[in-house]
């Protein structure tokens, strides 16, 4: 299937403001043994919360935030190993397991934030986008699908392209698309945004504002995930 593509507007910003929500904040005041968290106002919670995440030792706290976000994923070990290795590297770029990117991100620049920068800065990609199908097309336009469209359009030294060329340009399966867009939001019936990492897509990586892309999806009873 053919796209019509248009990237309408691209920013790069260190937070996603809807990732943490009121409860995170008070239920890691109370991790971090803040009195009476669920009296702080709304709109003080995410201060109160700065300062009593930097009562601890940098990896203690990261600890603390890792293990409230990815205890069922993470085991003890892992999360110790990761609350020293965020304090040297950007481990949310790094992480052999992309699906915990998203989650990570995010955890580390609450960690920067409260730490004043003793945490790596890292940053995400937000892509305003239109797709407009050359013929009529009525699947659910999926992470797979903008990913697999976005080929023609990016530079060959873009890091998807260059690890997955295959599966972008190919009717095999991506599933590493739904890791790699972290969201991907419709606005209108040919109008999205997508949520990245500046790791994966950055404004250089585009060569061009509009272009056509081709998506080949893989056949419903094709069983090879390779």
């Amino acid at each position: 299937m053919k796209f019509n593509i248009t990237i309408k507007n691209l920013t790069t910003v260190e937070e996603i403001p809807h990732y943490w929500q009121q409860q995170d904040f008070i239920t890691l005041l109370e991790q971090f043994n803040f009195p009476d968290a669920n009296t702080v106002k709304p709109e003080n919670l995410r201060e109160m919360l700065h300062m009593a995440i930097t009562d601890f030792e940098p990896n203690e706290a990261a600890e603390i935030v890792l293990t409230y976000k990815l205890a069922e994923r993470l085991n003890e070990g892992q999360i110790a190993q990761i609350s020293n290795d965020m304090l040297q590297d950007k481990v949310s770029e790094e992480y052999p397991e992309i699906d915990l990117h998203y989650d990570l991100f995010n955890i580390n620049q609450l960690l920067y934030k409260a730490f004043n920068g003793k945490f790596p800065n890292t940053k995400a990609t937000v892509v305003d986008f239109s797709m407009v199908p050359a013929a009529d097309f009525d699947q659910e336009i999926t992470k797979e699908i903008v990913l697999k469209s976005l080929y023609k359009g990016i530079s060959d030294r873009n890091l998807i392209k260059r690890l997955f060329p295959e599966k972008m340009s190919t009717e095999k399966e991506f599933v590493e698309a739904d890791a790699i867009i972290w969201e991907l939001n419709k606005k209108d019936s040919t109008d999205y945004t997508l949520i990245t990492s500046e790791y994966w897509l950055n404004k250089e990586d585009f060569v061009a504002a509009e272009f056509e892309g081709e998506c080949l999806l893989p056949e419903e009873n094709d069983e090879d995930d390779s």
